[in-house]
């Protein structure tokens, strides 16, 4: 057998997953998450702002929602940096705007526009961006903009703990049929990329090189891995 490439192994098997609201680690996200599933109820007409970080999950549970909701009710999902002069949604629509911040100021008013219809229209709406509204670099002429985005539910995307990160380790090699031993995970949770989907993929490549060579996946293969 040719020997295995621990770096190739790691790119191939490091494959963005589907995101979904049950694949995503709630952690301290819970009262979040229940808003998010409301989203897709044909009914629902809130109005949603979730902000964090690049690396939070912002994305995920905005397809996430999409998916979930595009069951039930029309869906309009969209870069805010690929957003024009105007917004087409549909009456019912849930409408999803990914990273407000990026809005030219041409969208911003389109954005305005689409919260204008919301209540006659029976919109739901569901934003995200990097900083609270209050922090969101809009044009000097757009505070009402701002105004209508601060009415919105907030939530701040929690960070997972390092307890939450090790449960979700766990329970994805328990899903494999796996035996993870804690001194594997605190070194992952030490020295590996703090991501979770970086973790996670470091574990499909710690099984299959155990897998391949015949040998437990224990610490010291997951070093030659990640060295």
């Amino acid at each position: 057998m040719p020997p295995v490439s621990y770096r190739q192994l790691l790119l191939d098997i490091h494959r963005p997953q589907i995101p979904t609201l049950d694949n995503f680690v709630v952690g301290s996200n819970g009262e979040l998450m229940q808003h998010l599933h409301g989203l897709a109820a044909p009914d629902c007409a809130t109005a949603l702002y979730l902000w964090g970080p690049a690396g939070s999950g912002k994305s995920h549970l905005l397809r996430a929602v999409a998916t979930a909701a595009s069951q039930s009710r029309p869906v309009c999902i969209t870069p805010a940096a690929t957003v024009g002069e105007r917004l087409d949604v549909p009456p019912g629509a849930l409408l999803i705007v990914d990273d407000v911040a990026q809005l030219s100021p041409v969208a911003q008013v389109a954005l305005f526009r689409a919260f204008i219809a919301a209540r006659p229209d029976r919109l739901a709406l569901l934003l995200s961006g990097p900083v609270p509204p209050l922090a969101l670099a809009l044009s000097p002429e757009r505070e009402d903009l701002r105004t209508r985005i601060g009415q919105c539910l907030i939530y701040e995307i929690k960070p997972l703990s390092d307890t939450d990160k090790a449960d979700a380790l766990q329970h994805h090699a328990q899903g494999k049929g796996m035996k993870l031993d804690d001194a594997v995970v605190q070194y992952l949770l030490r020295h590996g990329r703090r991501d979770l989907p970086s973790l996670l993929a470091t574990v499909d490549a710690l099984d299959q090189a155990s897998l391949e060579l015949k040998r437990p996946a224990t610490l010291p293969l997951l070093r030659e891995i990640l060295n």
